[in-house]
């Protein structure tokens, strides 16, 4: 059977859908793909589509469960049918299938999507039982979500980060999973606890692609950036070197890269004199991201950062004496945070910003898929806003705290509602 594929395609969520259309590309699979930008874009895709079977592929961030939950509606409103199949995916869909389900998706996809991507188009036009396709969520007869077998987790350079022939360009991922399980993020709980590095090799030939369509500008996705290479939980500066040479090579003479910025940041002990010294021979942006995310040492250790405040401070100094402005994450509002520890992280942030450091603030969300799902959301009292209002107001602090302290409370709902021994029954695929 024929299959066209329609992507709910939105900037969040861009780099993985990307992703999936690279992976789509690589197994040879040839159906029509088209891209819809808005609700009433998706809906005349679809529509349109002139194939047996419609696959409609969404992703969103757990924040964004319900919002999106309002657009599938509106969706198939205006253009549905029983060969049509809207399936999510990404972080919220991998952690929470049966509050997907039960929102209206079809399916639910677990996990990294390349591989399922492929088996699922492959199932669907050759009309096989979606039960065997790994990765997969579906409900059974009676509404509950059917898990089949997990989707392979491939080496990094199985699949490019995006297709080229489409020209669909973005960051390259060069590591994927995180050995450092810190309790508030999903990213090594849906990826795995340990690194997967993309090759050099592989890495030059993305850049080749975007520099033969004119493109001089390289980003890169990666939890942790001077992890890059290393299996544990000491840089590799070689490794990295050897990356950001290879980048620079292939790049024309105006070509920029950035390390270390968005959407990458750096381990706050990974900062040292020689790691900066060499960011500095490559590097062109001018700032870089280290993840704080508390003064208190106590709550750092809670959290499983496996660092305390010191390396925070000497990053933040070594970081400036080398001429980079740090942007520091803050998470206020952590499970256990008592008064003692929010003051600790108001002295540690102040006392950053006398350093030459911006505040990057955040407020504790308690995420689906990580261990501090189910804990109570966070509050911020009101002197704390005050002080953080202070910092943003000398220029000193940034963030949507407040946006997503909302968020926290609707998770938490979600949580209470959903609890986890209701999500775990396996097909036999």
């Amino acid at each position: 059977m024929d299959v066209t594929v329609v992507v709910r395609y939105r900037k969040a969520v861009t780099y993985g859908v990307h992703a999936l259309l690279a992976a789509m590309d690589t197994a040879g699979l040839d159906c029509e793909t088209l891209l819809g930008e808005t609700v009433e874009q998706t809906a005349a895709h679809i529509a349109s589509a002139k194939a047996d079977r419609v696959l409609v592929l969404w992703s969103f961030y757990s924040p964004d469960a319900e919002k999106m939950a309002e657009e599938l509606a509106a969706v198939r409103a205006l253009a549905d049918g029983d060969h049509v199949l809207h399936i999510a995916g990404g972080v919220h869909a991998t952690a929470e299938p049966q509050h997907v389900l039960d929102l209206g998706w079809d399916l639910a996809a677990i996990g990294e999507g390349e591989s399922t991507i492929i088996s699922l188009v492959t199932a669907l036009r050759e009309d096989t039982p979606l039960t065997k396709v790994p990765g997969l969520a579906l409900r059974d007869s009676d509404g509950v979500a059917l898990r089949t077998p997990p989707a392979p987790q491939p080496p990094l350079d199985t699949f490019p980060s995006f297709p080229n022939r489409r020209r669909h360009f973005g960051p390259i991922e060069i590591t994927r999973g995180c050995r450092y399980t810190c309790r508030f993020c999903q990213t090594p709980f849906m990826f795995g606890g340990k690194f997967r590095h993309r090759s050099p090799a592989s890495v030059r030939e993305h850049v080749r692609w975007m520099a033969e369509h004119g493109l001089r500008d390289v980003r890169f996705i990666t939890p942790t950036c001077l992890s890059y290479g290393s299996p544990g939980p000491d840089p590799d500066l070689d490794a990295v070197e050897e990356l950001l040479a290879t980048v620079r090579e292939e790049l024309p003479p105006n070509g920029r890269i950035f390390f270390g910025s968005f959407p990458s940041e750096i381990r706050p002990e990974h900062v040292t004199p020689e790691a900066m010294r060499l960011l500095k021979r490559y590097v062109a942006n001018d700032n870089v991201i280290i993840g704080a995310q508390s003064g208190s040492d106590r709550l750092l250790t809670a959290a499983g950062r496996g660092h305390g405040t010191r390396p925070v401070r000497d990053a933040v100094r070594i970081a400036v004496e080398h001429g980079f402005r740090v942007n520091v994450d803050f998470i206020f509002g952590m499970p256990g945070e008592t008064e003692e520890d929010l003051q600790a992280s108001l002295r540690f942030a102040a006392e950053l910003a006398d350093l030459g450091a911006r505040i990057h603030t955040h407020t504790f969300m308690p995420l689906p898929g990580t261990p501090w799902r189910d804990a109570e959301p966070a509050f911020i009292p009101l002197h704390a806003m005050r002080e953080l209002d202070r910092l943003a107001q000398r220029g000193s602090a940034y963030g949507h705290w407040r946006r997503q302290a909302d968020h926290a409370v609707r998770l938490a709902e979600t949580a209470k509602a959903y609890p986890r021994r209701i999500r775990r029954r396996r097909t036999q695929g």
